[in-house]
This record gives C-alpha cells, sequence and structure tokens, in this order.
C-alpha cells in the first residue's frame, strides 16, 4: 500500500475492539514515531504507552472524560520533554517534533490495520499526575490504539484549490 492509499484510508476510531495488540504491531507504531524528523535531531521526545486498564481509565477523565480511551486497548501519549525551544519561525520545536512523530506512528498504524484518534481534548496536568510525567514535560497528544469496532465514514475535506496556492497567498 502506498503512503497516499494509507492516509486515505485512516479514519478517527472511537470505538474499539477488546482485542489487544500484538507486541510487534505496537513496535513497529513505536519505531515509526522514533524514526520521524526531529528539529536539529534533538529529538525531545518520550512516547508512552498506557496498556493497563486502570491506568486507561485514569486516563480517560483526563482526557475530557472521553470513555473510549478507557475502552481501547491502548493508549499513546506524546510528551515533549524539557524547555520549549522556539525554533527560528516562531515555532516550539518540540511540540512540532512530537507531532510529527505522532503523525508518523498513525499512518503506521493504519498501514497494520490499527485505530487511532489524535486527541488534543486532554488536561495536560492531569494526564501527567496520572502518569507520573515531570513538571517539566508537556503532554503534546493522547491517541488510543487498537482494532476498531467497525469502519468510520470517511469525513468531508475542501478540495485541493480551497487549500493550495502558488507563488504567495492568493
Amino acid at each position: 500500500m502506498s503512503v497516499l492509499d494509507v492516509i486515505k484510508k485512516r479514519r478517527s476510531v472511537r470505538k474499539f475492539l477488546p482485542k489487544p495488540v500484538e507486541d510487534d504491531k505496537l513496535m513497529r507504531v513505536l519505531e515509526a514515531g522514533r524514526l520521524a524528523p526531529a528539529a536539529n535531531n534533538a529529538q525531545q521526545w518520550k512516547f508512552i504507552v498506557v496498556r493497563d486498564k486502570g491506568l486507561l481509565e485514569k486516563l480517560a477523565p483526563a482526557c475530557g472524560g472521553q470513555s473510549f480511551v478507557a475502552e481501547a486497548p491502548a493508549a499513546l501519549v506524546v510528551c515533549a520533554i524539557g524547555d520549549e525551544r522556539m525554533m527560528y519561525c516562531g515555532q516550539p520545536a518540540a511540540t512540532v517534533d512530537c507531532s510529527i512523530a505522532l503523525s508518523f506512528m498513525i499512518l503506521e498504524a493504519a498501514e497494520l490495520g490499527l485505530g487511532t484518534c489524535w486527541l488534543g481534548y486532554f488536561n495536560n496536568d492531569k494526564v501527567k499526575r496520572v502518569l507520573n510525567i515531570p513538571a517539566e514535560n508537556n503532554v503534546v497528544a493522547v491517541s488510543p490504539l487498537g482494532y476498531a469496532d467497525g469502519e468510520p465514514p470517511a469525513r468531508p475535506r475542501k478540495g485541493i484549490d480551497e487549500v493550495v496556492t502558488y507563488d504567495g497567498w492568493k
């Protein structure tokens, strides 16, 4: 399957089967994140895999009460490590790098037949407390991980002519 085929196949999954994610598939997902590009190759990230049911049940309220977090067999929590160094363009390097890494992991998961859902709706401090994440680090994103229970429909996307211009803003 081509990368574009995987991108087209990927969906935000909010309903999971109780089937655990096999270790070899989990390792491939994590390897995709590990190999992602990072500003100055700093790799200021930590990927926390949550499989403990009790922790998943505590994580769901920290994620705005999204119960499907607790129903998934696993969750990925992507953290930016240490200080937020700003790139010359004004963006926080670790946050951008963590976002790229999770994007790579989500695409690898889709390739392997696994479902994910990028969550930005979570309380950073609550997630940090649940997972004992040191105060100087920040949670960039959370994603449940597992086998989808059903296939969510594709969401509408804007046309290419609505999102692309050439040689400047037009």
